[in-house]
């Protein structure tokens, strides 16, 4: 057993009973390979080479925790006492920790502190003589995701050692992922790097790597289906297929059929049978878009499919077994409709085994500059013209609301690239909808500010609405710099009527 106070080298384990002798590597590396620990197959040669940093005072234990590392594969680093081991943790990135809790200079759980402030991606592993319930939850509270009691086995120190790699090159997959997901590199569908976008991307990273159902909640245009994609793309099949089903273009027996096949002569037409779109999937992927247009009777056959992993194809006496993974999306509220009962609760709660908000464009309008650029450049490709965009049309797509989020923001911008009359895009080459909302604005600050300049009136005085009216006029074209067009406009007047007015008023309508 390792890390009993004051014993004799023969406790630690007859493969270290010569642990201070010249070949202790030989001896620890030979049992190794009697009795390969988890750890040793191809599991090592899959995950990266992490560092590992083994920290005790007791010499014996600390070389042979640091034997047992090597010969699983990791790089090994030894400190003795708690200013060594900072001044390893300063140098050099550490993935592993194994910390005693009893050292020199001061409590293990304060360095265990400074850890999880400094370095919380180093997982840490807490060893200690004086395991009491009391230390070990602290060590736990305060951020350690494992702990060994003395003295421990070598097969637990290797099985301890495995469960902490594994987590922790889980997290460095996770991490990419989401490195991926926000460059879009990769897979080129989501951009964004706004907050709501960061918490998708820490989400996805996680569910992409199971193959339980994930239910996508956005309103329309968010890149639902692309989030679906993206969860395809980066799980564990995604070289199977990817199968996208629209349930509210179809009508229920096309949906049923579709989702489930049929046998010959099952039906008027079915000349042959038919695969369902569950089985096709041969363990990939089926998207169900819009799945709250499901028709109340195919929920009832689409929870079966899922619970039991089998369908029963329209006409077919002997169900067919499927493997594939069911994502699902709506725009609608579906906890309302299964109040309302439009909607099954027992099929909600089995998809909404995870649920995923796609945050709408408006509440992530600092991702506008980086979206409208990655359509400026599948536009390059596409044609070969290179565009940018003109302050006022920047300003334009930062200050509209997006009801119709991206779907809507790529329409105008390609919209805007048809019509323009050059490589520059105008606030003018955009949808009228997006120019009235500007004119809008525009508007209401006009009036705000003429509002503020009009001259104070004795309380009890009444001014004329000729003299309003003039007012109106002269404060909207000084606002707007002299620029009788867009005033006329703004103040819902013809230009002939307010050169009639300047006339009446004694201004020359070219001042």
């Amino acid at each position: 057993m390792l890390g009993a106070k004051a014993a004799s080298p023969q406790i630690l384990h007859r493969s270290l009973s010569n642990a201070h002798a010249p070949d202790a590597r030989t001896a620890i590396s030979s049992r190794t390979a009697e009795n390969p620990s988890p750890g040793t197959d191809k599991d090592v040669e899959r995950r990266p080479v992490l560092q590992v940093l083994v920290v005790d005072d007791d010499p014996i234990v600390r070389q042979a925790c640091a034997e047992i590392a090597i010969s699983m594969g990791f790089v090994t680093l030894v400190a003795e006492s708690l200013p060594a081991a900072r001044s390893i943790l300063a140098r050099q990135s550490i993935d592993l920790l194994l910390l005693d809790l009893k050292l020199p200079g001061g409590s293990g759980l304060l360095l265990l502190e400074e850890i999880r402030s400094r370095y919380p991606e180093t997982v840490v592993v807490v060893m200690t003589a004086y395991a009491t319930v009391n230390s070990a939850v602290e060590a736990m509270r305060i951020g350690a995701s494992d702990h060994l009691t003395k003295p421990f086995s070598l097969e637990e120190l290797s099985l301890v050692l495995e469960r902490s790699a594994q987590r922790r090159a889980f997290d460095l997959e996770s991490r990419a992922l989401r490195d991926r997901l926000r460059t879009g590199t990769g897979m080129g569908t989501l951009v964004g790097r706004a907050p709501a976008m960061e918490k998708l991307y820490r989400i996805l990273s996680k569910v992409a790597s199971s193959t339980h159902p994930v239910l996508i909640l956005g309103e329309s245009g968010t890149g639902k289906e692309m989030v679906a994609r993206s969860i395809h793309a980066n799980g564990p099949n995604s070289g199977k297929p990817f199968i996208a089903v629209d349930c509210g273009s179809l009508v229920p027996t096309l949906i049923e059929s579709e989702l489930f096949g049929y046998v010959k002569g099952a039906f008027t037409g079915a000349n042959r049978s038919k695969t369902g779109l569950l089985a096709a999937a041969e363990g990939g992927t089926v998207f169900l878009d819009e799945i709250g247009e499901l028709p109340l009777d195919l929920q009832t056959k689409l929870l079966r499919a899922l619970q039991e992993k089998e369908i029963r194809p329209v006409g077919a006496t002997h169900p067919v077994p499927i493997a594939a993974r069911v994502l699902a999306a709506t725009n609608r509220d579906l906890t309302a409709m299964v109040a309302t009962g439009r909607f099954r609760k027992d099929l909600y709660f089995r998809l909404n085994v995870v649920n995923i908000r796609i945050p709408p464009l408006r509440e992530r309008k600092s991702d506008i500059p980086l979206l409208a650029a990655h359509v400026l450049e599948r536009m390059r490709r596409d044609n070969g013209m290179v565009y940018t965009f003109a302050d006022d049309a920047l300003r334009l797509m930062g200050e509209y609301e997006w009801p119709g989020n991206v779907r809507e923001l790529e329409h105008a911008i390609e919209r805007a690239c048809a019509l323009s009359s050059g490589p520059v895009l105008h606030m003018a080459d955009f949808p009228t909808q997006l120019q009235d909302h500007r004119n809008q604005i525009d508007q209401e600050a006009v009036v705000e500010a003429t509002r503020v300049q009009q001259p104070a009136t004795p309380d009890h005085g009444v001014v004329s609405i000729a003299a309003l009216e003039k007012q109106a006029i002269l404060s909207t074209i000084r606002q707007l710099k002299g620029d009788k067009l867009m005033a006329a406009r703004l103040l819902g007047i013809g230009k002939t009527t307010l050169y009639r007015k300047l006339k009446e008023y004694g201004i020359d309508e070219n001042a």
